[in-house]
């Protein structure tokens, strides 16, 4: 245990670095905007306001899973909670598997609910431990802990062959996905680590009754490279720093299927800004994600860092919007960015 709670604080402090970034492009940097001289638009009147699995946010942004399960990520997880209570956002909890091996851990993830009562938030598993079934004292644990409106499964296969001790066997993951989406009554949101989601596994995810994808593409965070910085691992294998789907081909990939099946498509993976936000809207995403940035805000100048941020992307987002002549963020589509040339 005590193994896994050194793991979850390298985790953390690591992303913080840009040594841990990858070094290909998520490819929002490929297309830009289809400027409008004539927008029609007041600039005061446009929304920023988002739906998500059928409730509005403030913002079209989910604030992605971190931290929890060592002492220290109570006070960060703290942090997260009363940001997202007070703007109204969407956000998902670090993994809850060191929780469910020690309960004394439950009070760095229950604090989330203590500090944002209203909010939306999810809880978090890896899809690894599904694979012999998950009893439903574990379900109960990890939804009734945080009061979770959504299970978060999150797939890393790259991270955990990284990792010198992860797991090595993946096989009954998607059973494992099917039986937890029979088994709990809050939506299943699915979601990679960075190394993205393809079009052929979105559709196995859907198949089995997943009601959110979130493609986590390369070009943000490399957990390759997080796994292969950490002072534990004696035999680094940086081959595979960069091994992924950039984002914008997971959306290309993925978007397509919005026209046979109804889910809701999170764009996350390299979102670094409110140009990357809108764009990942106007490529079919119904949402997007991010976690570096918010990290790293909170862990330079805590809330008053990450606020500044949000207050920042927000601002931006508003202006993108009017600039294109459009009112609202539901109004974004692929007429708004245009490829660039070579």
């Amino acid at each position: 245990m005590a193994d896994i709670r050194q793991r979850k604080k390298d985790h953390v402090e690591l992303t913080v670095t840009e040594g841990t970034q990858y070094t290909q492009s998520s490819g929002f940097d490929q297309f830009y905007f289809n400027h409008n001289a004539l927008p029609e638009v007041n600039l005061d009147e446009v929304s920023t306001e988002a739906i998500f699995l059928g409730r509005s946010f403030s913002f079209p942004l989910f604030i992605s899973s971190m931290t929890g399960g060592y002492a220290d990520a109570g006070p960060v997880n703290a942090i997260i909670a009363e940001f997202c209570e007070i703007n109204n956002l969407p956000f998902g909890v670090g993994s809850q598997r060191a929780m469910l091996e020690d309960k004394t851990l439950t009070k760095t993830f229950s604090i989330v609910r203590e500090k944002a009562p209203k909010a939306f938030i999810s809880a978090n598993i890896g899809g690894v431990q599904l694979i012999e079934g998950f009893s439903k004292d574990k379900l109960k644990n990890l939804i009734h802990s945080i009061e979770a409106d959504a299970v978060i499964v999150h797939l890393n296969p790259l991270q955990e062959i990284m990792q010198p001790e992860g797991d090595r066997n993946f096989r009954g993951v998607l059973n494992g996905i099917e039986q937890l989406v029979k088994d709990v009554s809050v939506p299943v949101i699915v979601k990679e680590t960075g190394a993205g989601i393809s079009k052929y596994v979105a559709k196995r995810l859907l198949n089995v009754g997943v009601e959110v994808l979130d493609v986590s593409g390369a070009g943000g965070t490399s957990w390759a490279k997080v796994e292969n910085y950490r002072s534990s691992n004696k035999s680094p294998s940086h081959n595979f720093d960069n091994w992924g789907i950039p984002t914008v081909e997971c959306l290309t990939q993925i978007s397509s299927l919005q026209w046979e099946r109804s889910f809701e498509l999170i764009a996350s993976g390299g979102i670094r800004s409110a140009h990357d936000i809108a764009k990942a809207l106007c490529l079919g995403s119904t949402f997007t994600a991010s976690a570096q940035p918010i990290i790293k805000a909170i862990s330079e100048n805590g809330l008053e860092g990450v606020q500044l941020l949000f207050d920042g992307w927000k601002n931006d987002l508003l202006i993108i919007l009017t600039l294109l002549g459009c009112s609202s963020v539901s109004e974004l589509n692929s007429s708004h960015i245009l490829p660039k040339s070579c």
